[in-house]
């Protein structure tokens, strides 16, 4: 009963801060509905009798730099806008990008790439393959302060540690071109996913004279980037609240893009953003928990599986308290994850109890799937979690302690955290967690700088393999970012890259012993596997969900019969 209360409490809060974002009162929340009627009528007159789409986005683009990209709004909008050696299809599978072949040497080292010599970049010159060089390059040279260059390519470009590390120069890195259309990659160790790696944002080419010559201003607007994609983005800048991705005609696959115009608008607020809907003027809504129930029966509803796995991070390096493996044990266990998946969330989201998702990829030999084979590493349980508690307080000397848990605001996340913090606070005696919420750029930056102590993060796949996820919590990978680091686990994960890099049934047990370690340690605290319950126009077509890297594929997108 205490349970259904607060939720219900929660969802009148829910719907008071409607209220006040529908009354305008809040600039920061979203735009306000006004305002994005006004913007889609104008942006409707403008594309009449062309196909156009119309869409929301739930924050501004975070980054358009390939380099310096971590997020998943970002990722979506540089696949959409840049085309790289390859990119996925219907099926997630590589077709053909920039390159129209490969071959792999019989030692699995080096990959050679033959590129088709009629793409171009936008303003006329020629996709080359020293265009991947010095995008790969940049990635990885410490001067650029990328996340996902060390960590996509440590370990897999030859010599790509060492140079990220400052121990080499960049020319050391294992990528070249001979001459303008052969690409050749030297790996570190034999790399069975290099081919699907390739699809991935981190791996986009860049024009190097148009790159120095925007400075500091490349990609921070329109104007200072350079597609060669299906798309080029307009009127878009850093701090953007709308923007169109707009047909590139000199993309060299331009007759296979049928949308003249996919409109973007930034929309915080869930009940704004059905009435956008309901009124025709978005093709798309994702539906928070206290609307699912309203609109399940509609004919456009639709719930699709997801691959992001949400967790707690927890910051070893700002408290004692997070510092404690018995308090993170604690916190771990303390909250009901099954009430939350299933009243706070209700949107087909499961419960997390490790951190590779379910359904996501196999056994080597007996093709069973790796999260019921590895099983339940941690779940709840509360009497188990306040011995944990008790346990660590003693062991730092409190009785009590006040812990600030930082999150993005939009309001699925709101709803989420308050249900949690209120878990914590309410389950384990003396804990006091206040919410600091703010928008999905500004945590990203706080991560980065490791400036909170505990926080609500995720993670979906760049890659079809166990180790996109465990990779991120080796005591060198540039998103641990909170202190963590076991030397077993690092050996364990590292060793999939290189002495076991062609044992793929190692390499998974590998996978299996290191997942359990992480989870002894209580390194994170997962909570649940996403699913996305939404409204989809039946107008809309050929928009592709991937599995892993960007989460909406836009080349093939149409506009259908709504009928």
């Amino acid at each position: 009963m205490r349970l259904r209360s607060w939720i219900l409490f929660l969802v009148f809060g829910l719907l008071i801060s409607v209220i006040v974002a529908c009354s305008g009162e809040s600039e920061d929340a979203s735009t306000s509905e006004e305002e994005t009627d006004e913007a889609t009528a104008d942006t409707n007159e403008e594309k009449e009798g062309e196909k156009v789409l119309n869409f929301i986005n739930p924050e501004a683009i975070p980054s358009m730099d390939p380099s310096l990209a971590t997020d998943e709004s970002s990722f979506i909008y540089l696949a959409a806008t840049t085309e790289g050696l390859y990119r996925l299809d219907e099926n997630a599978q590589p077709v053909e990008g920039i390159a129209t072949d490969h071959e792999v040497s019989d030692d699995g080292l080096t990959w050679t790439f033959t590129l088709r010599e009629d793409a171009v970049w936008e303003n006329g010159d020629p996709v080359t393959a020293h265009d991947f060089v010095y995008s790969w390059q940049r990635a990885v040279n410490p001067e650029t302060g990328s996340e996902y260059g060390p960590y996509m390519m440590n370990g897999v470009i030859k010599n790509a540690t060492a140079i990220s590390s400052g121990d080499k120069p960049i020319e050391e890195l294992g990528v070249k071109a001979d001459g303008d259309y052969t690409l050749v990659v030297e790996l570190e160790n034999p790399t069975a996913y290099f081919e699907s790696l390739t699809t991935f944002g981190t791996f986009l080419p860049l024009n190097q004279k148009f790159v120095e010559e925007q400075g500091d201003n490349f990609a921070t607007s329109s104007d200072t980037l350079l597609a060669n994609g299906p798309y080029k983005i307009t009127n878009w800048k850093s701090t953007s609240s709308s923007w169109e991705l707009e047909k590139n005609e000199d993309y060299w696959d331009a007759d296979t893009v049928k949308m003249d115009n996919i409109n973007f608008e930034v929309v915080k607020d869930p009940q704004t953003s059905v009435d956008l809907y309901e009124s025709g003027k978005i093709d798309r809504v994702d539906l928070t928990s206290d609307l699912v129930d309203q609109y399940s029966t509609n004919d456009d509803y639709v719930i699709t599986p997801d691959t992001f796995v949400y967790f707690i991070k927890f910051n070893q390096t700002t408290t004692d308290v997070t510092a404690n493996v018995n308090i993170r044990k604690a916190i771990s266990k303390a909250f009901n994850k099954q009430a939350l998946v299933d009243e706070i969330l209700n949107n087909g989201s499961i419960v997390a109890n490790g951190l590779v998702p379910a359904d996501f990829t196999p056994m080597p030999e007996t093709g069973e799937d790796f999260r019921k084979v590895n099983g339940d590493l941690v779940t709840y349980d509360i009497e188990e979690a306040k011995k944990l508690w008790e346990k660590g307080l003693e062991e730092i000397g409190k009785d009590s302690v006040e812990l600030e848990l930082l999150t993005d605001d939009d309001e699925t996340t709101k709803l989420m955290v308050e249900y949690i913090a209120n878990q914590l606070s309410t389950n384990l005696p003396g804990l006091n967690v206040t919410l600091k919420q703010v928008p999905k750029e500004q945590r990203l930056d706080l991560d980065t700088s490791m400036n909170y102590e505990i926080q609500v993060s995720r993670w979906g796949p760049d890659f079809l393999d166990p180790f996109t996820y465990m990779n991120l919590w080796t005591t060198d990978s540039g998103n641990n970012m909170m202190g963590y680091s076991n030397e077993e686990y690092d050996n364990l994960v590292n060793a999939t890259t290189s002495s076991l890099a062609t044992d793929n049934v190692a390499r998974y047990e590998n996978f299996l012993e290191a997942e359990k370690i992480l989870f002894e340690d209580a390194a994170i605290a997962p909570i649940y596997q996403a699913s996305r319950a939404q409204l989809v126009s039946p107008k809309v077509k050929g928009v592709f969900v991937n599995p892993f890297g960007a989460t909406y594929e836009y080349k093939w997108a149409d506009v259908g019969s709504a009928e």
